[in-house]
């Protein structure tokens, strides 16, 4: 099968959404950093602020490289499409990493992600606003061979489109749903990638991870985070240091 390979191997950092097989984090590009995790009945949280541009960062844990096919708000990062993960994806070589910055749109482009409205989100300008809010990759193992260790990008899904996708008013927006945070598709940036062959060991992933996203103030009033923000940030230390003050 034919695939496609990016120039660049990216060296990271510990990621915040750990698997047995590779790490997973979102990275704000505005604020230059990595976005806390926050977990909550099960599923894993960050808080995403409206207009501010974002990455992926998928990190290779496994003595092997990987396909990870990605999706953003449902909808595969390299196609476009309606996310299944029989679709194409991204891949890491072993004990590498990798950046996801955008919605592909050729060999040579991606169009950035940024957070924005619900109604301005790629899914929903598309017709699909039904999984905005949720980030996924689906990791695969490769079959045991002999092969030259490269960044590349599956591309057994469908060709990327060459435009962006204008709003046509598909589908109807619930007015609860106005605030919520979604990922729009942004400018044109570099992103230069190449074919390589891949297989996939088995027809199911080996492991999926899952990031769920929105602002910070609906984010508290789900109960996710505290209302307070000095509360996720000073946390008990078993060893603080310093001397032993007068009671």
């Amino acid at each position: 099968m034919r695939h496609l390979a990016a120039a660049l191997l990216i060296c990271l950092p510990l990621l915040t959404n750990a698997g047995s097989l590779a790490d997973l984090e979102v990275y704000d590009v505005n604020l230059g950093r990595v976005l806390p995790v926050h977990e909550f009945r099960g599923r894993l949280y960050v808080a995403g602020e409206p207009g501010h541009q974002y990455e992926l960062r998928i990190r290779n844990r496994w003595r092997q490289r990987l396909l990870a096919v990605t999706s953003v708000d449902g909808v595969n990062v390299v196609s476009g499409t309606t996310a299944a993960t029989d679709q194409g994806g991204y891949g890491v070589d072993s004990w590498s990493s990798v950046q996801i910055d955008g919605w592909r749109k050729s060999l040579d482009d991606v169009a950035r992600f940024y957070f924005t409205s619900l109604p301005d989100s790629y899914a929903a300008r598309t017709g699909r606003p039904d999984n905005v809010g949720v980030i996924g990759v689906a990791l695969f193992r490769e079959q045991l061979q002999s092969r030259p260790r490269t960044h590349w990008l599956d591309d057994s899904a469908a060709k990327p489109e060459a435009e962006a996708p204008t709003a046509n008013g598909q589908s109807a927006q619930r007015s609860e749903s106005q605030d919520r945070l979604g990922t729009g598709h942004g400018h044109r940036a570099s992103s230069p990638v190449q074919y390589v062959d891949f297989r996939r060991a088995s027809t199911t992933p080996d492991e999926t991870l899952a990031i769920y996203y929105d602002s910070y103030r609906n984010l508290v009033a789900q109960g996710v985070m505290p209302r307070h923000p000095r509360l996720m940030k000073q946390q008990p230390q078993p060893f603080p240091a310093g001397f032993a003050p007068d009671p």
